[in-house]
């Protein structure tokens, strides 16, 4: 995948319900990587096939905008709207979907339920701790019920004691994951394969 002045050299597949970790050091790409399968960063050269169908493809004029990909992203600084709650923050993603009002609402209490964030579905996110916040981003992620998930330092600001349960909603999910973490135990735990990225390339 080509983007302006830096390349990534990034050939992977995810099987479906498939977990891929990816690691390496800071700049060297990981992020950038789950833009462009987001559709956030559209590519100038490569291909990019999602659940089965072409989603960005510049030498066929294929670009499937973000709110059209079938996917779920959990961003490392989670990225919550401010002026709504816990629960409305879920919601968002089923509503644009085109679930009604009360269908988005069940869903985003689902999900939240899921995370044990339930007593805070009400909390604005200036109340939410960091990995509060960040329970509420997957949950968020979740919510749209996706083929493909994307997961940006999932983990990073929660507690330890509560990772063994995210990571089993992540499993639970169905979908195929592409992970980036720099804690190994992440790794070990939910992926079935680990790559590594230096410099935009795969070194392992």
């Amino acid at each position: 995948m080509t983007l302006g002045d830096f390349t990534l050299d990034v050939s992977l597949e995810v099987p479906a319900g498939g977990i891929i970790a990816v690691m390496g050091p800071n700049g060297s790409g990981k992020t950038t990587l789950l833009r462009c399968l987001a559709g956030l960063e559209p590519v100038e050269a490569g291909r990019i096939s999602l659940a089965g169908r072409v989603a960005d493809d510049p030498a066929e004029g294929i670009w499937v905008p973000p709110e059209q990909r079938r996917i779920g992203y959990a961003y490392q600084d989670v990225r919550l709207f401010g002026h709504l709650s816990a629960v409305e923050n879920v919601a968002f993603g089923p509503r644009c979907r085109g679930a009604g009002r009360a269908a988005a609402r069940r869903r985003a209490a689902t999900a939240l339920d899921a995370v044990e964030m339930t007593a805070l579905a009400r909390a604005k996110p200036a109340r939410l701790s960091g990995g509060q916040s960040q329970r509420v981003g997957l949950a968020r992620a979740l919510a749209v019920k996706p083929e493909v998930l994307l997961l940006d330092e999932p983990f990073s600001a929660t507690d330890t004691d509560v990772r063994p349960l995210l990571r089993e909603q992540v499993r639970a999910a169905g979908a195929s994951v592409v992970l980036v973490t720099h804690d190994p135990a992440d790794a070990e735990d939910l992926a079935d394969e680990v790559l590594v990225l230096e410099a935009g390339r795969i070194a392992s």
